[in-house]
């Protein structure tokens, strides 16, 4: 049974912490090595942090100036001393088997990278009846990585192998919004083959009132962007598919950015780079919907969140407010 070093970053996580630390108690995957990062947190969750390392030997604690998420995580891997690496938020929480999961598959299909194209939320606790689990070469993997829609974005529901994040030098030292599609991205590129598992294992927060996906930041909004294009400058592998996978990405970034804008009433103060995504979104519309693995509901929505942005940034604001609101899971 081979190590797996589980990477936690705290930061105003107290509320919902136990309930992820007790997660990873619970899970049948017993060699674990867990790292929680307290990144200056002002609030107790260093302190929980503490407690579970006097009752768990498999916890270590570093307490650190707050540096960020990035930095926390760098930290975190740093220390970090397991075959295999993975990543978990404060305030998320995993199924019992998550670990065990995320391995076995690896390790039967002979893959140095494991995830998942599914995961609970706190509005979506139904379980996929039927698991189907896929082997990607590096060049579907990266594609399928970047086809948000395909995996589900983030360092965490994945296993990584140690030995190619070190040898590659691959870290969270990007200082934008969507570092963690840039670690998995990059990770998948220099990994043999990824496992693509389709049983939720992962349990994703969406009622976390201080969330960067919460929050709308007009930053995240230029982060994110310029993570997408940061990710194709660093890409060694190229096809067809990975390069619709970025232009629909990318497309997708200026929207976000445009949202971010309108949504913080800030058009007036970032007007020529508004305008400027508005431009590159309708530049981009006719090349994603090309694009062959996009499914035909994304293409009717690239085509018209392109005509109407402001009317769907309107109906989504009120939907993300109402569904927020009535989001009672703790």
């Amino acid at each position: 049974m081979k190590k797996v070093s589980i990477v936690i970053p705290l930061y105003k996580s107290e509320k919902f912490l136990p309930k992820l630390l007790e997660s990873i108690r619970s899970q049948t995957y017993s060699n674990l090595e867990v790292i929680l990062v307290d990144d200056g947190s002002p609030d107790n969750s260093g302190v929980i942090a503490d407690k579970y390392k006097s009752i768990d030997n498999r916890f270590e604690v570093i307490h650190k100036e707050n540096g960020g998420c990035c930095d926390a995580r760098n930290k975190g891997l740093e220390a970090a001393t397991g075959y295999y690496l993975m990543f978990a938020d404060g305030d998320d929480w995993m199924e019992p088997d998550c670990v065990e999961y995320l391995v076995r598959i690896a390790e039967e299909n002979g893959c140095e990278m494991a995830t998942t194209d599914a995961i609970f939320t706190t509005r979506d606790r139904r379980q996929n009846e039927v698991d189907n689990i896929r082997v990607l070469n590096r060049n579907k993997a990266v594609a399928s990585i970047i086809n948000t829609f395909i995996i589900p974005v983030g360092p965490w529901n994945k296993l990584y192998t140690m030995e190619v994040v070190k040898k590659n030098n691959i870290s969270f030292s990007v200082p934008w919004f969507g570092e963690g599609l840039y670690f998995s991205t990059m990770n998948a590129q220099f990994s043999n083959k990824l496992a693509v598992g389709h049983r939720k294992i992962y349990n994703y927060r969406l009622n976390n009132p201080n969330s960067g996906c919460t929050v709308k930041e007009v930053q995240n909004g230029y982060n994110s962007l310029n993570n997408i294009l940061y990710i194709k400058e660093q890409l060694v592998v190229h096809d067809k598919d990975i390069e619709n996978a970025l232009n629909w990405h990318i497309w997708s970034n200026n929207f976000n950015l445009v949202n971010y804008i309108y949504s913080a009433g800030a058009v007036d103060t970032y007007k020529i780079d508004y305008e400027k995504s508005l431009n590159e979104m309708k530049r981009l519309m006719p090349i994603v919907l090309k694009h062959n693995l996009l499914p035909l509901k994304h293409k009717v929505s690239v085509f018209l969140r392109t005509l109407f942005p402001i009317l769907f940034i309107k109906r989504a604001n009120i939907k993300a407010k109402y569904a927020f609101k009535n989001d009672k899971m703790e």
